[in-house]
């Protein structure tokens, strides 16, 4: 497929939607000139897609912002708008509607310049440079090295990894960050588990630990600790003591042994990291000391009842909140300011945390701990995104129990049920904020129903017209196609070419919102804008101009839907 000789002009590397808001500043600015609009700061103009494609391409609603300061009646004001446009190859006319919106169709060329931008660019169409390489580091999952993953940090993990691919296609040097958990009380009751196991005890058997853990892994552990194996996870290499009375031995063993099975199932999902940081370095080198230190210095904190207490009002909290116990030792929150400074001081002047939403009550504590440091760190400082729980659903009924796991659904389960792209896709296909009901019966569908397969499929239908177009002797001609965009004349090619344009600025807005579920409802409706256009129209037409006007339309989508699915960490086959 011969390549284009020629970069797109700078003007069609631009979004859309600012090079109309662009045109629209200057015909305000030529109504000041003249006397219509007062010389005070113009307002931003809002663009926005218009729902009926009868009404335009695109919409603004500035001419009603403006009306009152002008002393115009809104429709007027439009009016006078219009008249002013500079002349451009954008507009191809612009109507005013209702109480004053105006509303602007496209020039047929501006609407098919975005396959011609598509070809050239390829995968890095939708990229940009918005975040200038600046730092950001996005900590997610960070679970208790316990157990196995369960869904809820499987949900974590496609949020987290999503969000850093969205973040590094949009210019920013991204860190991902894993922290492990392994300094609390649940790591005794973990080591307690092992060893009851290695002492020939059951679930069910007197003797067994109250809060211990039940599931058939804590069996795997103990029989490997037994049989002396040697565990490899990241910066552990730990061989196993043999001796079932030995409980310090028993918990370093165990905690590397589910550090690895944790890691294994992570990279089954397509996740890594570049840092995996221990909660327990945080004390073994001070750092959770000297952070008290430094908040008592700044006379934040208070002694009442035998108890330390940090002034988490004086920073918004609802009330004040206990650092070290009554009996001794720091509560929950203390180890993560002592965390956070240390991002901080890492040079992170960006952070986002993805966590359950069961961490929501820990945010202000947090963040009043860090503002109470007095060391330059902003209000609100760092970012949340809080996933809600993930609800399974196997044959109509809810799936709570995992032999392996004993109490709840693994990741792994959903990866061997599902394959990794379904799960990926199905885990952020709905807002972070919005419960999640993952149906396993529709997740491994083969039917349109299933929206991962539509959208996959959709990519593989394009690869199958290009090898029929072979087969048939009618190979693509790409300069052809773009030499020919204008035969693209059907209502349905028209909806695609909208569709396609809109996709760099779904990218920023899913970015900036922290939201890949953005992408995701948009790669469904492109996958259906691709089905529809080609249940209508026949690509392998005789007419080689409009033949190879559509295909180039064909992979244009192509591309987008494999750059969207990139996004997502799903895979983009090229048959089904």
């Amino acid at each position: 497929m011969p390549g284009l000789t020629a970069s797109p002009l700078p003007e069609e590397s631009r979004f859309m939607k600012q090079q109309l808001a662009d045109l629209i500043h200057a015909a305000l600015c030529r109504l000041q000139a003249a006397g219509v609009l007062s010389a005070e700061a113009l307002p931003p103009v809002q663009i926005d897609n218009t729902k009926d494609k009868a009404h335009g391409d695109l919409a603004t609603n500035i001419a009603m912002v403006l009306a009152r300061k002008a002393g115009k009646p809104p429709r007027e004001l439009a009016q006078a708008i219009v008249a002013a446009l500079p002349g451009n190859e954008l507009v191809d006319r612009a109507e005013i509607a209702g109480p004053g919106f105006i509303n602007v169709f496209l020039a047929r060329h501006a609407q098919t310049a975005v396959v011609g931008r598509i070809l050239w660019e390829k995968d890095g169409f939708g990229r940009s440079d918005s975040g200038a390489g600046q730092k950001v580091q996005v900590e997610f999952v960070s679970a208790n090295p316990t157990g196995p993953l369960h869904v809820g940090h499987g949900r974590g993990a496609a949020i987290g990894d999503c969000l850093c691919r969205l973040l590094a296609a949009t210019g920013w040097d991204v860190t991902r960050e894993f922290y492990y958990n392994d300094a609390g009380a649940q790591i005794g009751n973990l080591a307690r588990s092992v060893q009851a196991r290695a002492l020939g005890l059951g679930p069910d058997d007197h003797g067994w630990p109250e809060d211990g853990y039940r599931g058939d892994y804590i069996a795997d552990v103990a029989a490997a600790y037994l049989a002396g194996e040697t565990i490899n996870a990241d910066d552990q290499h730990v061989t196993g003591a043999k001796d079932p009375h030995d409980i310090e031995a028993i918990r370093h063993f165990a905690v590397a042994c589910l550090r690895r099975e944790q890691d294994l199932d992570l990279k089954a999902f397509d996740v890594h990291f570049d840092v995996f940081f221990l909660e327990s370095s945080l004390y073994t080198e001070g750092k959770v000391e000297a952070a008290v230190e430094q908040l008592v210095a700044n006379g934040h904190t208070y002694e009442h009842d035998g108890a330390l207490w940090l002034k988490t009002t004086a920073f918004g909290d609802d009330k004040d909140r206990v650092m070290r116990k009554t009996e001794g030792g720091y509560t929950y929150f203390v180890p993560d300011v002592a965390y956070h400074l240390n991002k901080w001081q890492r040079g992170f002047t960006r952070v986002i945390n993805e966590q359950g939403a069961d961490h929501h009550s820990t945010i202000t504590r947090v963040r009043a701990g860090l503002q109470a440091l007095q060391v330059g760190i902003p209000e609100g400082w760092p970012d949340y995104v809080l996933h809600q729980m993930v609800t399974v659903m196997k044959g109509g009924e809810e799936v709570k129990i995992s032999k392996r796991a004993g109490s709840y659904v693994t990741l792994r389960d959903l990866i061997d049920w599902c394959g990794r792209d379904a799960t990926r896709y199905f885990l952020v296909s709905r807002a972070a904020t919005s419960q999640l009901v993952f149906d396993v019966d529709l997740a491994v569908a083969k039917n349109n129903d299933n929206p991962v397969y539509y959208i996959q499929y959709a990519h593989a239908r394009v690869c199958s017209v290009l090898r029929q177009a072979d087969e048939k002797g009618l190979p693509w001609c790409e300069a052809t196609g773009l030499a020919s965009l204008d035969t693209l004349t059907a209502a349905h090619e028209t909806e695609l070419l909208n569709l396609l344009a809109r996709y760099p600025e779904t990218v920023a807005t899913a970015a900036r919102d922290l939201a890949p579920h953005i992408v995701a409802q948009y790669l469904r409706e492109l996958a259906a804008g691709l089905h529809t256009w080609y249940n209508a129209e026949q690509f392998l037409v005789e007419d080689a101009a409009l033949r190879n006007a559509r295909l180039a339309l064909a992979v244009a989508t192509r591309h987008v839907l494999c750059n969207g699915l990139a996004l997502l960490g799903v895979s983009a086959p090229e048959s089904m």
